[in-house]
């Protein structure tokens, strides 16, 4: 099972503070509990750590992501297709073509009940993406990219 899949990942946080690799991992498993037969797209680039769910293993079917940002060190709990869904509270931010974010300060702030409704809306948008049946997979955990060169976070003791 995919959930417990997460040797990668730990290994592509292991650079973030002890606080965000948490959070990033708590967010994760609320994401796997909802979403279980989904399949986890693992991004390390330069700039962000990003993985997210999909029903297939392509990036244009991706229906909710978690991004860690190398300078910012903010976490983003996001929707591939933000722009296509309901948020009548306004959380969400971003006014682009296409993708929205709520900015994860901690768990305790984090409106687990309303990202489920965003979720379920998110994850219907995506299956209806996916033209070809034969694409979808279940439960896998795929590491697409790793970048070389990775983006880090200047300290005073750098």
């Amino acid at each position: 099972m995919a959930l417990q899949d997460v040797a990668d990942l730990k290994k592509f946080l292991k650079p973030f503070p002890p606080d965000i690799q948490e959070t990033a991992l708590w967010l994760r498993e609320f994401v796997w509990n909802l979403y279980p037969k989904s399949n986890e797209l693992i991004y390390d680039n330069y700039n962000a750590l990003a993985f997210g769910w999909s029903p297939t293993d392509r990036v244009g079917h991706v229906f909710s992501n978690i991004a860690v940002g190398r300078t910012s060190l903010n976490i983003q709990f996001g929707f591939y297709w933000g722009s296509q869904i309901a948020d009548p509270e306004k959380k969400l931010i971003g006014n682009g073509n296409q993708y929205r974010y709520f900015l994860v300060k901690n768990r305790n702030d984090f409106p687990k009940s309303y990202m489920k409704k965003l979720l379920k809306e998110a994850f219907v948008n995506s299956m209806l993406k996916v033209k070809d049946q034969k694409q979808i997979m279940e439960g896998k955990t795929i590491v697409k990219s790793i970048s070389a060169v990775k983006r880090i976070k200047k300290t005073n003791k750098s």
